[in-house]
């Protein structure tokens, strides 16, 4: 799996080596790129992959924050109270009311359990003081220490369903990480094919120009014909007008090495400081038709196990596979166990009435008393209490329930025809991809051929025609020939190019092909 990507920083490394600084430049200085400069431009500075790393670290976060379900939780509470009623005799209070005092400072901590439980420790401590008639013990100090215990039996119930949140949120980190490397292999390919149509681009113009020049050579000596009167001034049109359409093809061929320019600044995201540095880029490498024996099987095989965008619906397969086992879960009863134990203590300030009977109302004297003893009595467990439970809650309408399975069971079967599907377009994407380049290596190897061939034939016809055997109209024939073939064989080299970044594309092996490593 690709290692986890947490931070927007997150390093995109070449490990073929790091783009040099470029410093010192003018305006009218051309930029000049390799590939691999292309590359590591476009990983750090290419806004879609700016916007793709930012995925993983949401993921990430949705896994910690589905985590902290089972993080432990500390309340603590404060409460006061003052009551003021009227006494409407000498046995509620001596005086003409009867005042309260109520304080009350308690702290529970709750844990979730991984069965699906919680646990609590609740520690509570009153102080009651009144001046009501006939109290034995004023101001009461009280302390209680429970411990309580839920468990669901079944509905609920289980390390899987109670972690269903986490389990989801880890494969939607795994599904983000895997649509991040897709799109870094998108971005590889896309800056391959755009650099090697600008290269391609780039040729198409140099070869223009030269057509250009050898029309407007014919033309200069056709005129030099026509002044000493070896040829008719009617025979100089045939050149003229392909000089003419020929810088309409270099018209042509300018803007389209301009447009390609414009596509890979936009892939590198070029910053305003480079763009008013230099003029244009200018591409490094040539492309290279060297031959690459792949078979289909092993292909296949290779692409089944690296392609992102099958990892990612295999995960998006085990999510629907735990909402389907979640949502069946939900059907069962609710069958919940209650458990409490628990230690009371009191003390306080004792009141000695006369003959010690408070009826008399007659105090004598006190045995003051804290808080401690109360405390050290529910903490000791002095006094044990306990209870135990069971509630079992059976819908006798769970149609909603079962809807819920029926949808989680269609999402099981939508995905996993989604992860079928899949498996057949890398099938039919490999296929096209290992046939592209057969074809285009054969394709090179053939224009090669007919460029030589195309060179020898006008250089036979520009002899010809120097002892007059042979006429403007077939020198010029021959020079679109010629230009014909030698753009059909800068295609046909930069179509190999491309055809091979298709296919580590295909086999999802473009980023270890490149050296390119996501790290932490």
């Amino acid at each position: 799996m690709t290692s986890r990507v947490r931070a927007l920083g997150a390093l995109l490394t070449l490990a073929a080596g790091a783009l040099s600084p470029l410093a010192g430049q003018t305006a009218d200085t051309p930029m000049k790129l390799t590939l691999e400069d292309c590359i590591v431009r476009a990983m750090k500075s290419n806004l879609a992959v700016a916007i793709q790393v930012l995925n993983p670290q949401i993921s990430a976060a949705a896994v910690t924050k589905a985590g902290e379900k089972f993080y432990p939780t500390l309340t603590m509470s404060l409460l006061r109270r003052k009551t003021n009623a009227a006494a409407y005799s000498f046995l509620d209070a001596s005086a003409a009311s009867v005042q309260n005092r109520y304080n009350d400072v308690s702290v529970q901590m709750s844990q979730v359990l991984p069965g699906g439980g919680t646990l609590g420790l609740t520690f509570d401590n009153t102080k009651n003081n009144t001046t009501q008639s006939f109290q034995t013990i004023n101001p009461r100090y009280g302390s209680t220490m429970t411990f309580n215990l839920s468990q669901p039996l079944l509905r609920n119930f289980g390390w899987d369903t109670s972690r269903h949140d986490i389990l989801v949120a880890r494969n939607n980190l795994a599904i983000s990480e895997s649509q991040l490397e897709q799109q870094l292999m998108a971005t590889v390919y896309s800056v391959e094919q755009t650099y090697w149509t600008l290269v391609n681009a780039i040729g198409n113009l140099d070869v223009s120009r030269q057509s250009l020049q050898l029309a407007q050579d014919l033309l200069e000596k056709n005129r030099r014909s026509v002044e000493v009167g070896q040829m008719a001034p009617l025979d100089i049109l045939s050149a003229q007008a392909e000089v003419a359409t020929r810088e309409a093809d270099i018209l042509q061929a300018e803007a389209a090495v301009r447009n390609a320019e414009d596509q890979l600044r936009t892939l590198l995201n070029l910053s305003e400081e480079d763009k008013k540095a230099y003029s244009s880029l200018v591409p490094v490498d040539t492309p290279q038709a060297h031959s690459r024996d792949v078979s289909t099987d092993e292909a296949l095989m290779t692409a089944i196990e690296n392609r992102p965008e099958l990892r990612s619906s295999r995960m998006t397969l085990k999510n629907q596979e735990l909402g389907l086992k979640y949502a069946r879960n939900q059907l069962l009863p609710g069958l919940n166990l209650t458990a409490q134990y628990w230690s009371p203590g009191i003390s306080g300030t004792r009141i000695l009435y006369l003959n010690d009977n408070a009826l008399t109302g007659v105090i004598i004297g006190t045995i003051p008393g804290g808080a401690s003893q109360a405390i050290k009595d529910a903490t000791n467990f002095k006094y044990k209490n306990w209870s135990l439970g069971l509630t079992l809650d059976v819908p006798i309408a769970n149609a909603l329930s079962r809807a819920s399975v029926v949808q989680a069971r269609l999402n099981v079967e939508q995905a996993l025809l989604d992860v079928k599907n899949q498996e057949q377009q890398i099938y039919l994407e490999i296929t096209t991809a290992v046939r592209a380049v057969e074809t285009n290596f054969k394709r090179v190897q053939a224009y090669k051929v007919a460029r030589e061939l195309a060179e020898q034939k006008l250089a036979a016809e520009t002899e010809k025609l120097k002892v007059g055997l042979s006429t403007n109209y077939l020198v010029l024939q021959n020079q679109r020939d010629l230009a014909n073939a030698r753009t059909s064989e800068l295609k046909a080299t930069a179509d190999y190019s491309v055809s091979l970044a298709a296919l580590d594309k295909a086999l999802g092996v473009s980023l270890k092909a490149k050296n390119i490593k996501l790290s932490e």
